[in-house]
């Protein structure tokens, strides 16, 4: 008994570190997190607030303030629902089905990844500016793309379109095709399989993408920066507003816009954290539910 007690010990004491290894670990974590993120939040929303409520609320009365919200809201409005239909169309194509060309997809799904968004803004620019390929026609035609809100959402959709293909596609993977196949053998079309199968299985996964997408799109800086033209009033978004602000020594008002971007980014993380809540207990629910037996 002692010797495979002995056994015992010596398989945990070279598998589990010392307790002084665990917990410098954690305090380099932590004050990772501390000094690159929970301070660097508190700096904005203390400077935003460094002459008064009345200061920080002086910056949202600016009518370029409140263009800059909109057109942040109405790109994010666009581009999200844009990317659900793409991201939800490319993950059940890869996931779901085996064709020529998947890992071509594949790898377009991953292209803005690798990709600068400043290069992604120069391809537009490129595309669609007075000098581009389709400049000349859109200029006879009196069609605005650079410098103007197609552009700002183009850019968008570009940079921000992977987020909810890639939440899906190892969601899908995992759970396998056997329960689209059955819901078809019993007869129903491809519509009800997807709305009464697949997506009650995908939804969290889903939502998840949704935030993130969301979270990317309302501040994007590179990409439409790029194509935006820095039109004051216009085609400035949020991010180039703060720029601008603070270009123009305006560090209040330039931190007070901030910190609603920032605060957008606290309110994402908690919707985040219940999204991720929801659906392990949704799983840890689901494996404590006894086997099925066939009735005879």
């Amino acid at each position: 008994m002692s010797g495979r007690t002995q056994t015992i010990r010596t398989a945990r004491a070279g598998t589990t570190e010392p307790a002084w290894v665990k917990w410098s670990l954690i305090g380099v974590a932590l004050a990772f997190i501390f000094l690159f993120l929970i301070l660097p939040l508190a700096a904005v929303f203390t400077e935003a607030l460094r002459k008064g409520s009345d200061a920080f609320l002086e910056a949202f009365n600016e009518p370029d303030a409140w263009s800059a919200i909109r057109l942040t809201l109405i790109t994010a409005a666009i581009a999200v629902p844009l990317n659900l239909v793409f991201g939800v169309a490319a993950a059940w194509a890869i996931a779901k089905y085996e064709f020529r060309g998947k890992a071509f997809l594949t790898t377009l799904v991953d292209l803005p990844f690798s990709v600068s968004p400043v290069v992604a803004g120069l391809i537009y620019v490129l595309m669609f500016g007075a000098q581009g390929w389709f400049g000349p026609w859109l200029q006879a035609h009196d069609i605005k793309i650079v410098f103007a809100v197609p552009g700002i959402v183009l850019a968008t959709i570009f940079v921000t379109f992977p987020f909810i293909a890639r939440e899906l596609i190892p969601l899908m993977q995992a759970q396998g095709t056997d329960e689209e196949q059955a819901a078809q053998v019993l007869g129903a079309t491809g519509w009800q399989t997807f709305w009464h199968v697949t997506l009650p299985n995908i939804k969290w996964g889903l939502i998840y993408g949704v935030i993130l997408c969301n979270a990317r799109a309302m501040g994007e800086f590179g990409a439409v920066s790029v194509v935006s033209g820095h039109i004051r009033g216009q085609t400035n978004t949020m991010p180039l507003h703060v720029e601008i602000l603070y270009n123009e020594y305006q560090s209040v008002a330039a931190f007070a816009v901030a910190s609603l971007l920032a605060l957008l980014a606290l309110v994402t993380l908690v919707i985040k954290s219940f999204v991720e809540w929801q659906f392990e207990r949704d799983q840890k629910a689901a494996a404590a539910l006894p086997p099925e037996r066939p009735t005879v």
